[in-house]
């Protein structure tokens, strides 16, 4: 089992529902989560992470693809 030592709000989440949370691991990994769903955690490598943001800041993200 792996053991997050403390969650930290991004600096873009305002007060109130609907922020993401990040904490490191001791494996490595990074861990993501929602805070009006926080039992639900990502579990990603900080380099899978570092791509995820590359493709969204160049719009290279789709939403929900059907079929």
């Amino acid at each position: 089992m792996v053991i997050v030592v403390a969650w930290q709000k991004a600096s873009y989440s305002h007060e109130g529902a609907n922020c993401l949370n990040i904490a490191a691991a001791g494996d490595g990994t990074l861990h993501l989560r929602e805070s009006d769903d926080p039992d639900t955690v990502l579990a990603v490598t900080p380099a899978s992470l570092r791509a995820l943001l590359r493709t969204a800041r160049r719009g290279h993200l789709r939403a929900g693809r059907q079929g």
